[in-house]
């Protein structure tokens, strides 16, 4: 049998580019849907911000995003280090959901909150897991009929990551209760340190009370947290929030 021939490149170009509440990598839920409180924009660029291009996606609830993971290094290897494994044992690249992929392309379900066509077009949505600045190359709608498999087998990853539990000392909560989008803030934290944003590494091995400060941030602040470990627990704590 003879060998189809491959093209050399394929030319994509951006449609639009995300604004979100996660100006930084570190801290991102791992997967999408996992912080419902985390809200982003996607601004389409010209002449995809034709109001025409999106006429119709009101109907629709659920979007597939389709982007590159333009932070991620263009190097890949075959054999990656998924943090649901610990960081420690691999797998192969295809076999997961890594960053670090041979073309950087990656696929994010979000919910559509509202479309504004008033100065090109701007969707509005909710539990988007991208960095500010992500290039988006492609929207579809989703259909739950057809792409909803509650049956399909999930690998090494057959369940939602457990949840934490989150506190916010005095300082911490004295911080929120001055901010206009306060309780908003607080929900999107709560749901971000509760899936661990600590590499893997970090998150195995450490002894009974220590309590290493972390940093993350969110939106315009910086907050920052220890994982609080007693026996086989471990909480979050929110120490501080910090102009960024």
């Amino acid at each position: 049998m003879s060998e189809l021939p491959l093209p050399d490149a394929f030319t994509l170009s951006p449609i639009g580019v995300i604004e979100s509440d996660y100006p930084d990598k570190f801290g991102i839920p791992r997967q999408p849907g996992l912080a419902p409180a985390a809200r982003a924009s996607l601004v389409l660029a010209p002449p995809f911000d034709d109001p025409l291009a999106v006429r119709g996606l009101e109907a629709f609830s659920h979007l597939w995003l389709t982007f590159v993971f333009h932070e991620s290094p263009e190097r890949w290897t075959p054999l990656v280090r998924p943090p649901r494994l610990g960081g420690n044992a691999k797998v192969g690249v295809f076999a997961s959901r890594s960053t670090h992929r041979p073309n950087r392309l990656g696929l994010s379900l979000v919910e559509l909150l509202a479309i504004d066509t008033r100065r090109g077009v701007r969707l509005t949505l909710a539990g988007a897991d991208l960095v500010s600045g992500t290039p988006v190359l492609d929207i579809k709608p989703y259909l739950p009929w057809a792409e909803s498999r509650p049956e399909a087998r999930a690998g090494f990853a057959p369940e939602a990551p457990p949840q934490l539990a989150v506190a916010f000392n005095d300082e911490a909560a004295a911080t929120l209760a001055e901010r206009p989008d306060g309780d908003s803030l607080r929900e999107l934290i709560g749901q971000v340190l509760a899936q661990d944003p600590r590499p893997a590494y970090h998150s195995t091995g450490r002894k009974e009370g220590e309590a290493r400060t972390y940093g993350v941030r969110l939106r315009d602040v910086d907050v920052r947290f220890r994982a609080l470990a007693a026996g086989e627990s471990t909480r979050m704590e929110v120490v501080a929030i910090v102009a960024a």
